[in-house]
């Protein structure tokens, strides 16, 4: 694996982020943790540390608030370190009839799932620029090849992590640092349950569902082929081969049906 000096998680309290943390600190990496959940983010910290030996270090933070990139790269600059790997992945996903949802509730979603990318990256790139090295990892979803009825606001801000991506990535690829999206499916977090939606894992297909150190090596793995893209998983792989021939009408209706049950 391509050795990053440190990397900066964010929503690395549980699930794909703790998952980042563990692979990393235990390949050579120094962390920056970074949740709202500090008491979590230091229990990792202090376990990881305690196998491994590296430097690691915990923000707590709220990515939904304005200026939080600035924010986190001044409380960074403090510890006086130096982030060259940067690893988007704090999120969270509503679910439901549109109008059901609560406004305030879906502006959040919005700032943190898709702002905050922009945010982060506005404060960790120029430094990685300037030394023509580092890395950004943008953790989008397999929603963001199609829209979703019922999970309408959820996949637009992956579809929008997953175009900003790109785009990124074609602006500074001969430039020594990579940016990368990675669209995982169903994973076996605790995702499904901070919906507030009780049954929403018996939506997912049979066999889709990974673990969210699959899609970690998955990612790791195509950061070191330079990908810039990874869709981790085969049936996911599947869908989204599907999503690019199949007509957005037919796919958005069939998609609303699904998630209508």
């Amino acid at each position: 694996m391509t050795s990053y000096k440190t990397a900066l998680i964010t929503g690395a309290s549980s699930g794909i982020g703790a998952a980042f943390a563990e692979t990393l600190a235990h390949a050579g990496s120094d962390l920056i943790l970074v949740a709202r959940s500090e008491g979590k983010l230091r229990e990792l910290a202090s376990r990881l540390t305690s196998e491994t030996g590296r430097n690691i270090q915990v923000i707590a933070a709220d990515l939904s608030k304005p200026e939080c990139g600035a924010k986190l790269r001044k409380a960074v600059d403090a510890l006086e370190l130096s982030v060259d790997l940067l690893i988007n992945n704090a999120g969270f996903g509503t679910t439901g009839a549109f109008e059901k949802q609560d406004p305030a509730r879906e502006a959040e979603e919005i700032r943190l799932n898709a702002s905050a990318v922009v945010d982060l990256s506005h404060a960790f790139l120029p430094p990685m620029l300037d030394a023509k090295h580092g890395a950004i990892i943008n953790v989008a979803s397999s929603a963001a090849f199609q829209p979703m009825p019922y999970f309408a606001v959820y996949a637009a801000t992956k579809a929008f992590v997953y175009s900003f991506s790109d785009a990124l990535w074609a602006e500074v690829r001969d430039r020594g640092v990579h940016v990368m999206a990675v669209c995982p499916g169903p994973v076996d977090t605790a995702f499904f349950e901070a919906t507030g939606v009780h049954n929403l894992r018996k939506k997912v297909p049979k066999g889709s569902m990974v673990t969210a150190q699959f899609v970690v090596d998955a990612a790791l793995d195509g950061l070191d082929a330079r990908q810039r893209l990874v869709v981790p998983g085969g049936m996911t792989k599947i869908g989204a081969a599907a999503s690019s021939v199949i007509p957005r009408s037919i796919l958005t209706r069939v998609v609303g049906r699904l998630m209508r049950r």
